[in-house]
């Protein structure tokens, strides 16, 4: 039973889910700009958006390492207490 009902539930959303095609014009394959990434630029907000990503980055990156060393710290102590 609950074979069939997983099985009717991925057919309907397939269907719901399903996106129309989107014809692609000889416009589109001229198109070179960003406009957005442009505007930021000229503003001289792609900078900040840069700078906060990195900032991400690093913050992920330093709490990965600490967790690493803790972890191998608990790791030892627990191979000397056997």
């Amino acid at each position: 039973m609950k074979k069939l009902i997983t099985l009717v539930l991925l057919l309907v959303s397939l269907t719901v889910l399903a996106q129309e095609k989107i014809p692609v014009t000889e416009a589109d394959y001229g198109n070179n700009t960003v406009e957005m990434a442009d505007r930021m630029r000229a503003d001289g907000k792609i900078y900040v958006l840069v700078g906060i990503i990195g900032i991400i980055f690093t913050g992920i990156t330093v709490y990965l390492v600490s967790t690493e060393r803790k972890i191998t710290k608990i790791e030892k102590s627990i191979t000397t207490q056997k």
